[in-house]
């Protein structure tokens, strides 16, 4: 656990550079099964590469990875990156999307964008969503470490697409993780080794969003209903701010059989006027 030093320190340069990184702060255990998982539901259910040139040709992207394997719930959750994401978001933030980006030998750079810039606000705004980048393999110049532009989440425009700009590598070893403003100027390098280059992408957003990934439909109840409680209410099993996502002025993480989190919030301003009517 990262103590509230650190989770304000990395949250102070993700607001001031766009970008922090967690090092090595995945254990080399979960690290080697998280890998063997991919590895497993791709020869499992033939998956394969992604069909776009922006998503790559020789990229591995499998969505909605929590349906396959209870041990991708281990990602929302780390407990070294999740204080983060509540740091510059909120606690009552969303899960927004979550997927592998396994980069095969000869995949090409992807081009500079960010992920925000369908989302009509003009900018610089505040953090909206937060990618979580966590690297399986190591990340390096020649296997396609992340390329960033380091401020540019504060620019006032986003970036032309296809352009080329003077980027910086987000090398690191493997196990660690970038958390980035998804505002910020990115995009996958390119694997000119001769080895896969395995890793997530691991989105968050406020809880007051639409998530990326419908998580609700696409993962089926009686698979929610074994999920840990909080990783239910990242999925969307949750009410923002008490009025955000109710359902017939019900939390609705009770459709999972889990007792309601918080009033809503006329339920809440009723009670706490009783209170003080009976203090007085």
């Amino acid at each position: 656990m990262p103590s509230e030093a650190e989770i304000a320190s990395h949250a102070a340069r993700i607001r001031e550079d766009g970008y922090t990184v967690l090092e090595r702060v995945v254990a080399p255990q979960l690290v080697d099964d998280l890998k063997a998982a991919v590895e497993r539901i791709e020869r499992e259910h033939n998956l394969g590469t992604a069909t776009t040139s922006f998503e790559g040709y020789k990229t591995l992207r499998v969505n909605n990875l929590l349906t396959y394997d209870e041990v991708f719930w281990e990602v929302p959750l780390h407990e070294a990156v999740l204080p983060v994401v509540e740091a510059v978001l909120d606690r009552e933030c969303l899960l927004s999307s979550f997927c592998s980006l396994v980069l095969g030998p000869g995949q090409e750079a992807q081009p500079i964008h960010e992920d925000t810039q369908l989302i009509p606000l003009p900018r610089p705004h505040i953090p909206i969503t937060l990618n979580a980048i966590w690297a399986l393999s190591d990340f390096t110049a020649t296997n396609g470490a992340t390329r960033i532009v380091p401020g540019s989440h504060k620019l006032d425009h986003a970036p032309e697409y296809g352009k080329d700009y003077e980027t910086q590598l987000a090398t690191m070893p493997a196990g660690s993780v970038m958390l980035f403003d998804s505002a910020l100027w990115h995009g996958g390098g390119a694997n000119d080794s001769d080895a896969r280059r395995f890793a997530f992408s691991c989105a968050y957003c406020w809880g007051w969003m639409r998530q990326q990934e419908n998580l609700q439909l696409g993962i089926p109840r009686e698979t929610a209903q074994r999920m840990p409680r909080r990783l239910q209410e990242l999925c969307g099993y949750s009410v923002y701010k008490g009025q955000f996502g109710h359902i017939d002025n019900h939390d609705p993480i009770e459709l999972l059989g889990r007792e309601r989190g918080k009033r809503m919030v006329w339920e809440a301003t009723d009670v706490k006027k009783a209170r003080q009517a009976a203090r007085a």
